[in-house]
């Protein structure tokens, strides 16, 4: 650890889980994953860390507590809405709808691969295309459903099929209900994945494709497009705005 340099806390409250990481400049020095972050996992991460800097990203609602202690505890705070400065220009039609996730993605990819257009696919809860055009413009993206959403749908809205999960064996042609069901999700996604680069890389011949998520590792070897996986490419996102914002 660089001993002058000011540590950002990089904290993203997502549907399911909330990942936090601690950044020296652009380098990832800890990571963690909590089901329900407490104030004591926050007081053990200052305890450790002498951090100054901070974001906060969530897609599940304003959390004022949580704000008022990391207001609290460091020196420079973002909490990520519509204000805050972003290093690309969005063209979102609604930006005060746009998810902060899928904004942190944007800018995370073309932090990595600036003056690139760019595809970047976030296999979760929920699957997000969104699409970045060189020298670094949102124009905006799509979502639908992720796999665990889509197994449960078909259980949930249907009276008799059974509710299946995510295996690594994945047939073309389902022979039972259960396998069916599988191949039916699985595949489907991916045909869809790669029907979006296929037509997307029609339009726009150089473009890089990110997928990332926690579902990503599933999705990476089934695709038949070259893609590069990055699965802290929300973090990486956050941890650039919050640069971008503090930048003398």
């Amino acid at each position: 650890m660089k001993g002058n340099n000011k540590l950002n806390l990089i904290i993203e409250q997502g549907n399911s889980a909330t990942k936090l990481a601690v950044y020296d400049q652009q380098q990832m020095i800890f990571s963690a994953v909590y089901e329900d972050l407490k104030e004591a996992d926050l007081l053990n991460l200052f305890s450790r860390f002498p951090l100054q800097r901070g974001i906060l990203s969530s897609v599940i609602g304003r959390d004022n507590e949580l704000i008022s202690y990391l207001n609290q505890r460091l020196e420079r705070f973002l909490f990520l809405d519509e204000n805050v400065r972003l290093p690309i220009e969005i063209r979102y039609q609604t930006p005060h709808t746009l998810g902060r996730d899928r904004i942190a993605v944007a800018v995370g990819a073309n932090y990595l691969q600036p003056e690139r257009d760019l595809l970047v696919i976030d296999a979760g809860t929920a699957i997000t295309y969104e699409v970045i055009v060189s020298p670094g413009v949102y124009l905006g993206g799509n979502i639908s459903p992720g796999m665990t959403t889509r197994f449960k749908a078909l259980n949930r809205f249907t009276r008799q099929l059974p509710l299946v999960n995510s295996q690594e064996d994945v047939p073309l042609i389902g022979t039972s209900t259960e396998s069916a069901i599988l191949a039916g999700v699985v595949n489907g996604i991916v045909y869809e994945m790669d029907g979006y680069i296929d037509t997307l890389r029609s339009k726009y011949p150089g473009l890089y494709v990110f997928l990332t998520g926690g579902h990503s590792i599933y999705f990476e070897k089934r695709l038949k497009n070259t893609i590069f996986a990055a699965i802290n490419l929300v973090l990486t996102g956050l941890n650039r705005i919050l640069e971008y914002n503090v930048e003398d």
